[in-house]
């Protein structure tokens, strides 16, 4: 291509030209889904939405230097249109030009060469009826805009830069972010008219490299009278102001960035930078979810690979919890890396595919769209390149059941990124992510279908959910307790762990627990902040001790048994016992509370000989009970969640599923029955209930990559129907067929033969 600017004029009409054609491709496919004998929401081809409610497939290519050279654009169109992408991902500037930038110290890549490779991308991609984001980076520069305008730089509190390898770091507070970047996105808007940018390294330096400036030291001083804090110290409220203003300088940011690109390019011409899935990685780097959210026309998300922790289900957990703060109707694409990424990253080889399809099927099932990304344009393992196409080309086929729906749970798990940074602080992985890690996993392996919600939203979701979880939930609000002590008071059940509602919001110690009338429990001892104890051969005892009755050695000792076990203690019949590996606190309990578990402290593990109780029985609660609200309440001193979440015992994850079923009252809408580990999820959408089924039973479940995938089945599986939903026609997306139902007392009751990666089924 030797002009490949867009000029605006007969390109930019073709292009959108091409949108409204695909448009109405997208109806055609409603109306052969409902020939097919099952109905969809049809979106008309005149209804006008912008290109940010209906792009829901994305590809990437993320350019390197050397690619000018030889970009092969023709071979990359007939990837894109083999993959049925809508729009692409295309490098544009920030650190590296990609086209004939005229701003000032905007480096281009040395190997350009005079050519314009993000415009002949960008006028391919308008072309064949793509939209276009324009990929930014934007957090570091070379030697010679440093040296020409060093106040735009961080520096350390030495007055030394940042730096990260041979570039120098950018400050969010200086003119780099006022005025440079946005000069770059002005000229990419008026030579190539780009549908919106997107920014992966937007936010700058995190809260782990503080940046001592002028302009940081300037604009600090005049929110708060004080200095930079030159020592991290959670408790002084300088430092937790440092640590909202950065948050807020961020959301300023956003706000900024998208006035510029609409201003230039017009309403829809959106900012969407880039943002993780992970809440720890988004606290470190000061990005506010929820303000983000409140902001966000889309939301990209950077998070290409499951770890061997969290697993495939962590990508559909980042679209229940993302989702409950953006809204069901926006849309929220994920990059999910075709090379291998993970315990080992290598850029250029090919990811396994079980693997990488794995990690795009359990996103779909959370209501993420699919994104390929590949870094560079040229590579000789060329195993890559089929991984994405049948995911992509299923995901077209079935897109109406996949977007604008609404998730069916009752039981919601609390969390919210204050909890993370000021309960949580520098060691937020174990405080906070791992109880939720073990929360979540319980509920999977439970097939109890859940959402994450929250802490500022309990009111808003209190008529949806019958249960909150609170998974060690220490900084807490007096306007969030309240909303969970009216929640439990109007009926609804309570499962807090661990330090829960301990701290307020900015993680300082009360002197009691907030939550304390609900627990019926209350703190005895001075609270040791932010501490996650842990004691290698601890035990918790459970009543009443029944070892009498089932068989086993005798001792004449054993205690004689007057009552019988509380339903939380289902499955338990033949110990008395069960592992824990935590140290407990004593507390004192209100009268008519019930403690079926109390802890046994820790003894020796080795030589054997010493392997004995020291004390066999405490009175430190290990379980708490308290029903004399509406709303059934447990409170689990001891942290089982981040147990299971840890050690992965499957006597943590039964006894925490038992809990959530008796706090519940068994008001859950799904039933699963068969062998193998299954994410659930159900949605509702327009007459119709929709329910994925991800097959998590291989080899690699909980050490990556994936090598094959294993099939399952069957499983016989009752769904509650909403109003509205008659349950008598049943579809197979993946199997691609029709299933016989039967329906009883408002239970939709099918079978499902056999699972290979993933299931989704449609119940009109």
């Amino acid at each position: 291509m030797s002009d490949s600017k867009l000029t605006g004029g007969d390109d930019r009409r073709s292009f959108l030209k091409k949108i409204a054609v695909a448009s109405a491709a997208v109806a055609t496919t409603d109306l052969i889904s409902m020939a097919k004998g099952y109905p969809v929401k049809q979106i008309a081809p005149n209804e006008e939405l912008p290109w940010y409610r209906r792009v829901t497939r994305w590809g990437q290519t993320n350019i390197t230097e050397p690619d000018p050279q030889h970009y092969d654009i023709s071979w990359w169109r007939k990837q894109w249109k083999r993959t049925r992408i809508q729009g692409v991902i295309i490098n544009a500037g920030g650190i590296v030009a990609y086209y004939p930038s005229k701003i000032p110290y905007h480096q281009p890549s040395p190997f350009l060469n005079g050519r314009d490779l993000f415009g002949e991308l960008c006028r391919a991609a308008h072309e064949d009826g793509l939209v276009v984001f324009a990929r930014m980076d934007s957090n570091r520069a070379n030697e010679g805009l440093y040296k020409a305008h060093p106040g735009w730089f961080a520096v350390d509190v030495n007055g030394k830069p940042h730096r990260a390898d041979n570039l120098y770091i950018t400050c969010v507070n200086g003119p780099y972010y006022d005025q440079h970047i946005p000069d770059i996105m002005r000229e990419i808007i008026t030579l190539y008219h780009p549908e919106g940018f997107t920014d992966n390294s937007w936010s700058g330096l995190g809260r782990n490299s503080p940046c001592y400036c002028e302009n940081c030291k300037e604009s600090f001083r005049r929110l708060s009278g004080k200095d930079i804090p030159a020592v991290r110290d959670w408790s002084d409220k300088t430092y937790q102001q440092w640590i909202r203003w950065n948050y807020d300088r961020r959301l300023e940011l956003w706000d900024l960035n998208n006035r510029v690109t609409k201003t230039a390019g017009g309403v829809h011409c959106t900012w969407a930078g880039m943002n993780s899935g992970s809440i720890s990685g988004q606290s470190a780097d000061f990005r506010d979810y929820k303000g983000i959210c409140s902001r966000a026309d889309i939301m990209m998300i950077d998070d290409q690979g499951r770890s061997d922790a969290s697993g495939f289900q962590h990508n559909g957990d980042i679209g229940k919890f993302l989702h409950g703060l953006l809204g069901w109707d926006k849309l929220m694409p994920e990059s999910m890396a075709m090379y291998q990424q993970g315990n080992v990253t290598f850029r250029l080889s090919a990811k396994p595919a079980a693997e990488a399809r794995m990690w795009m099927i359990a996103g779909i099932a959370g209501g993420i769209q699919p994104w390929w990304h590949h870094v560079a344009a040229y590579h000789e393992d060329r195993r890559a390149y089929h991984t994405a196409e049948p995911v992509m080309r299923w995901h077209e086929m079935n897109e109406e059941f996949l977007i604008n729906r609404h998730p069916v749970a009752t039981v919601g798990v609390v969390w919210s990124q204050q909890n993370n940074d000021f309960y949580g602080r520098d060691n937020a992985d174990q405080l906070v992510d791992m109880p939720v890690r073990g929360i979540t996993q319980a509920l999977l392996r439970a097939r109890i279908p859940y959402l994450l919600v929250h802490a500022d939203q309990i009111d808003q979701m209190a008529s949806q959910l019958s249960l909150l979880i609170l998974p060690n939930f220490g900084a807490m609000s007096d306007v969030q307790t309240a909303s969970i002590i009216r929640f439990v008071k109007d009926g609804g059940g309570l499962i807090a762990t661990g330090e829960s509602s301990l701290y307020d919001e900015w993680g300082n110690p009360r002197a009691d627990y907030a939550l304390s009338e609900l627990f019926g429990a209350h703190r005895i001892d001075a609270v040791q902040a932010n501490v996650a104890p842990d004691a290698a051969h601890s035990y918790l005892r459970l009543y009443p001790e029944l070892r009498r009755q089932t068989d086993g050695p005798e001792t004449g000792d054993e205690p004689e048994i007057k009552s019988t076990r509380h339903p939380v203690l289902k499955g338990f019949d033949e110990t008395d016992i069960l592992p824990y590996g935590g140290h407990l606190q004593p507390i004192h309990i209100d009268e008519g509370v019930e403690v079926p578990m109390t802890f046994i402290p820790e003894f020796p593990v080795y030589p054997p000989e010493t392997s004995w109780m020291r004390q066999p029985k405490t009175d430190i609660p290990g379980l708490v009970l308290n029903t004399k609200f509406k709303g059934r309440v447990a409170f689990v001193p001891a942290d089982l969640d981040r147990r299971f979440g840890r050690y992965n015992l499957p006597d943590h994850g039964d006894l925490l599923a038992n809990l959530i079923r008796w706090a519940v009252k068994d008001n859950i809408p799904l039933s699963v029955e068969g062998a193998g580990m299954v994410d659930c999820h159900v949605y509702t959408q327009a007459g119709q209930l929709i329910m994925h089924l991800i097959n998590l039973t291989n080899t690699a479940a909980w050490r990556q990559p994936v090598h094959e995938l294993i099939s399952v089945g069957p499983f016989k599986i009752s769904v509650k129907l909403p109003g509205g939903i008659t349950g008598k026609n049943l579809r197979l997306l993946v199997a691609g067929q029709n299933g016989s139902v039967s329906v009883n007392n408002g239970w939709v009751n099918f079978e499902v033969r056999s699972i290979a990666d993933h299931e989704v089924v449609v119940i009109t």
